[in-house]
């Protein structure tokens, strides 16, 4: 396994832009249609630090949703911060799990995964396995970005060789094309809703967009350089800059495109 699969995650950097994280899972929430049960079971693969998997909840009140993550540092955040009963009577709960190996121990409403498969290589032969899991009915939906050919992820691959980290980062092959996602899924028996979305998030502050990808992308290269701070500034210093240039500021902020991919498949009934 790869250093960019096992960053160590900061969830109060990764929150710091919350807001603009959201939108995506809201967006792709509003395409998923009803559920086929009336208390149904959700899985969120990758939930972080629960803060969109609780919107699972409010979408689904009675339902028993269970969000899975491989970083302790996110799910102590999830457990503190958003499990327990919900209001229509349902429950959120948190457990450990990595999304390469997980499978589901019973039948399932809705699996749904934001941005977090791109960190898994191979992802979409984990496909059928979860769409098997499904209720008739049911309904396996995700996000995931698709800017790796961005500035932002673009210069973090150019830079890194220079300072010894050639193979810490994932590459512009992270994801499939959207004609690809939904070719899988329709040959798996899905109906499938499939689109790509580029957002342009208006971010604010010093350098705004490093500050966004040291909650994300560049987490393989903080986690490669944790324990030498000189290496670590010195690769900051360089990426900074570039960044600069790439994204300058202006008189509102600093624009930010982020290009992302949605699929919505549905299970037939």
């Amino acid at each position: 396994m790869s250093t960019a699969a096992t960053p160590t995650w900061d969830p109060a950097q990764y929150l710091r832009h919350a807001g603009h994280r959201a939108r995506p899972f809201a967006d792709l929430l509003a395409r998923v249609p009803d559920l086929p049960a009336e208390r149904p079971r959700i899985a969120d693969l990758g939930c972080g630090p629960g803060n969109v998997t609780a919107l699972l909840a409010e979408r689904w009140p009675t339902a028993h949703i269970t969000g899975y993550d491989n970083s302790a540092e996110m799910l102590d955040k999830a457990h503190v911060e958003h499990e327990g009963p919900t209001a229509g009577g349902g429950r959120l709960d948190f457990a450990p799990a990595d999304v390469r190996t997980w499978t589901a121990g019973e039948p399932h409403d809705l699996i749904v995964s934001n941005a977090t498969l791109q960190w898994v290589p191979g992802h979409a032969d984990r496909f059928a396995d979860w769409i098997t899991a499904l209720r008739p009915g049911g309904t396996f939906a995700f996000q995931v970005p698709g800017n790796f050919a961005a500035p932002s992820h673009r210069l973090m691959r150019d830079l890194a060789p220079r300072h010894g980290l050639a193979d810490v980062l994932r590459h512009d092959d992270a994801v499939l094309d959207p004609s690809d996602y939904l070719a899988r899924l329709a040959d798996l028996g899905c109906t499938a809703d499939v689109w790509e979305t580029t957002y342009v998030h208006l971010l604010t502050g010093k350098d705004p967009v490093l500050d966004w990808v040291k909650g994300t992308g560049l987490r393989p290269v903080l986690t490669a350089l944790a324990d030498d701070p000189e290496r670590r500034e010195a690769f900051l210093d360089e990426y900074r800059a570039a960044l600069r240039e790439a994204y300058p500021a202006g008189a509102h902020g600093t624009p930010f495109p982020f290009r992302r991919i949605f699929a919505v498949a549905r299970k037939e009934a």
